[in-house]
């Protein structure tokens, strides 16, 4: 082994790289991916629920990545860098409802076959979820209290114990020479925001100059929301008929 192939194999090993030829199934380490879902009965349709919540799993992980690489730009006066990764995570949330109409092709009678092997388990335990809600400003210990391990409850709390993203705006905000009241700068990050009014003048005031290009863009945001929240009822009065009528769901 030559110099140049020693060194090269030094760093390797330094860094915890393989020194084989990289590939495709080793880079994304499929081998490890592919057997993390373990069904806990036979029926068919476990799988795709595992795989639906594993998958929603790594999405927030990636927006937990998007909103704090955004937070991160908004303190360095990068406004431009937060607005690419929040547009980032927009289109996260977008994947996110869709799957949704994935999970809909299981029935009730299919999800039931196999709940009960879930026994008390729910999404409402998802620790990266509440992380997530933290990082947005959502300040309610009760919410991390519903996590059953105790390294993740300490987690979400010291998320919600940390400035938020609105926190990093109010930041960026003062950087770009805009009114702040020192009252909000200095506030407890651990307790949720109140409002002000002194801030939302300044912010309509934003609005107002941003013209029809800041405009046309909240709009769009606006009517993405409003066509979200339409779907999401759509879909719990349809599961509901579908339950009903295949007597899953008791009337």
């Amino acid at each position: 082994m030559n110099e140049e192939a020693k060194e090269n194999a030094s760093k390797g090993a330094i860094s915890g790289v393989d020194a084989r030829p990289l590939t495709y199934s080793g880079y994304l380490r499929l081998d490890e991916l592919l057997a993390l879902q373990s069904p806990r009965s036979a029926e068919h349709d476990e799988l795709l629920f595992i795989v639906i919540h594993q998958t929603y799993e790594l999405w927030f992980k990636q927006m937990l990545h998007e909103v704090r690489g955004a937070a991160t730009a908004l303190r360095a006066d990068e406004g431009w860098r937060a607005m690419h990764r929040l547009g980032r995570v927009r289109h996260i949330l977008k994947i996110a409802v869709a799957q949704v109409d994935i999970l809909e092709t299981l029935t009730p009678l299919e999800f039931s076959a196999f709940r009960d092997r879930l026994a008390t388990s729910s999404g409402f335990e998802s620790a990266q979820f509440r992380e997530l809600e933290a990082l947005l400003g959502i300040r309610n210990p009760r919410l991390a209290d519903l996590l059953p391990d105790e390294s993740e409850r300490e987690r979400v709390r010291a998320a919600q114990r940390a400035p938020s993203l609105w926190d990093a705006v109010l930041v960026w905000l003062v950087a770009r020479g805009h009114a702040v009241p020192q009252r909000l700068l200095e506030r407890d990050v651990a307790e949720a925001y109140q409002g002000d009014e002194e801030l939302q003048a300044t912010l309509l005031a934003l609005y107002r100059v941003g013209g029809e290009v800041a405009r046309t863009e909240m709009d769009q945001a606006m009517r993405e929301a409003s066509v979200v929240r339409s779907r999401r009822s759509a879909r719990r009065s349809s599961t509901l008929t579908r339950g009903c009528r295949s007597g899953a769901i008791a009337t």
